[in-house]
């Protein structure tokens, strides 16, 4: 798939031996810079769920105007052309230190294990962040983590921290002893992400990253996590 829509330009690319989709949306809404002015005035709290930042409410404009560009790239990307719930959508910042992560923050994880369920990050940041990194788990060659495969691979990576400890401090960066990263998605400003939820991820968050919580410096996105029939 390929195209534009108004000023957006959609492409689909194929990541790693399963063959994933992941949607590249760019100049994906129409007037990015008065998010970011919104999101200045947000007010952001800490974040929930393993997510290393702060979050804060959208504008409720904002669902609206892009949940059809969701539904026509899912459609064609997943197979997905039911109904789109919104499970939770928000401004995201990382800011927590390198120092500062728990386990799970240092690992690449999945945000869900259906087949319905799609991922988003929309880049709001003009010059911070380097994108979206997806990885291969090297102990069972899962590169995504469905409802059959959640309990082997949560028993394998157990095994191996109990084993051999815990991953180094700091965000995931590039391949690992556990896990080889297949892709990053580079951040450009006003970029989207579509992935499923089920494929292992994470933040691809460099040494350069400004790990601020303000919206005027920080890394600033949206996310959010949909369920589509």
């Amino acid at each position: 798939m390929g195209g534009a829509a108004g000023g957006m330009t959609v492409r689909v690319e194929s990541i790693g031996a399963e063959a994933q989709p992941l949607v590249v949306l760019d100049d994906f809404a129409a007037d990015p810079d008065a998010l970011r002015r919104f999101a200045i005035d947000a007010a952001f709290e800490p974040a929930r769920n393993h997510y290393p930042g702060v979050r804060a409410a959208l504008p409720a404009a904002y669902l609206a105007a892009q949940l059809p560009v969701i539904a026509a790239a899912a459609a064609e990307a997943f197979g997905r052309s039911g109904p789109v719930q919104v499970i939770d959508a928000s401004f995201s910042i990382v800011s927590t230190p390198a120092d500062a992560l728990t386990v799970p923050q240092r690992l690449p994880h999945v945000d869900a294990f259906g087949s319905d369920r799609i991922a988003l990050v929309h880049y709001l940041a003009p010059d911070n962040g380097d994108g979206t990194a997806f990885f291969r788990h090297r102990a069972t060659g899962f590169e995504t983590v469905t409802e059959e495969r959640r309990d082997l691979f949560f028993r394998h990576l157990d095994t191996q921290l109990r084993h051999g400890g815990p991953p180094p401090a700091g965000y995931v960066s590039g391949d690992s002893e556990l896990f080889e990263c297949m892709h990053t998605a580079v951040a450009a400003y006003n970029r989207a992400l579509l992935y499923r939820s089920w494929s292992l991820h994470s933040g691809a968050v460099g040494p350069a990253t400004n790990l601020s919580a303000d919206p005027r410096d920080g890394r600033l996105t949206v996310t959010a996590f949909l369920s589509i029939g």
